[in-house]
């Protein structure tokens, strides 16, 4: 651990290769941390991408790539490794604990992700990106005029069944509770959509299909009946769990989030918060991509100022 970088990325995800784009560009000595072989985050595993400007239907796969070409063009330097911590030095210096290795920069942006929480059942990794989605906001538009549902019982749930309620010609809720656990707002807006069924007391089972996701298992939790759910698409919206566990030093919400506003700037000093692992409002590839430009801005600010 010799070398000092001036800045550190933590993740290879829209957010990470945003700010490898612009650190490199900024003439900064950077390094981008990865844990998986393969760049892009949570967008590789996205079938289509329908809502990224100017690039309309590309796969996440390919827009992965595409980040990762840029960013690799213009000369950012990767490493694959898994971080263990990060210590903010007392001179000033943060130091990257990994697995292989510990690296050293003056300034970090974390850029870690999220995962959304799976259902873990069978058929739902087979079919995930095909007719399993876990962004309604994402992949609604491509289920217009079709049957779906949605799983789960909370604020988010709601949201999902109800934007797709404008498209989809049904809906049905799922949730294995009598009531919803979402805004009472919420929930009278899903329940005033004709097109939307709920399915209380109730849990799916497995996910049935040929090449897609095609029916779901659906078991009431009180009576034991079972039932088959035709459906063209299947939302899980169970919760999201942010990637911030290793990173102790910085201030986080109730839920994992780590705290920065649109600087991406955290409570310690040259600590950055870019992408899904940010509090913020909305969770896209766009905007975890702004999220990076928006880091970088601040950590060279904070560079010029030492």
């Amino acid at each position: 651990m010799d070398k000092i970088y001036d800045l550190i990325i933590i993740g290879s995800g829209p957010a990470g290769l945003s700010a490898a784009i612009y650190g490199v560009r900024a003439k900064l000595d950077l390094l981008v941390i990865e844990r998986e072989m393969m760049s892009g985050g949570q967008v590789v595993n996205t079938y289509e991408v329908d809502n990224y400007p100017g690039l309309p239907g590309i796969s996440g796969f390919d827009m992965a790539m595409k980040f990762r070409e840029h960013a690799e063009q213009l000369g950012a330097e990767f490493v694959n490794d898994s971080v263990k911590e990060l210590i903010p030095g007392e001179d000033g210096i943060k130091h990257v604990v990994c697995e292989e290795a510990e690296y050293a920069a003056k300034t970090v942006i974390i850029a870690s992700g999220a995962h959304h929480s799976l259902l873990g059942v069978p058929g739902e990794a087979e079919f995930s990106g095909m007719g399993v989605s876990y962004c309604a906001t994402c992949d609604g538009a491509f289920y217009k005029n079709k049957v779906t549902a949605v799983v789960g019982g909370g604020d988010v749930a709601l949201e999902d069944a109800i934007f797709l309620s404008r498209l989809c010609s049904k809906v049905y809720i799922i949730h294995r509770r009598n009531e919803f656990r979402g805004a009472k707002s919420l929930q009278d807006k899903l329940l005033a959509a004709p097109n939307v069924e709920t399915v209380l007391d109730s849990v799916v089972t497995e996910i049935r299909g040929n090449g897609k996701a095609e029916r779901l298992l659906v078991k009431n939790v009180k009576t034991g009946e079972e039932k088959e759910l035709a459906v063209d698409g299947f939302f899980v919206a169970v919760g999201i769990e942010p990637e911030s566990g290793v990173y102790g030093c910085v201030a986080k919400n109730e839920k994992g989030y780590i705290i920065a506003d649109e600087t991406c700037e955290t409570n310690v000093p040259g600590i950055f918060a870019a992408g899904d692992v940010r509090a913020k409002q909305l969770r896209q590839i766009i905007t975890a991509a702004a999220d990076g430009a928006n880091a970088v801005t601040s950590a060279e600010r904070y560079l010029n100022s030492l």
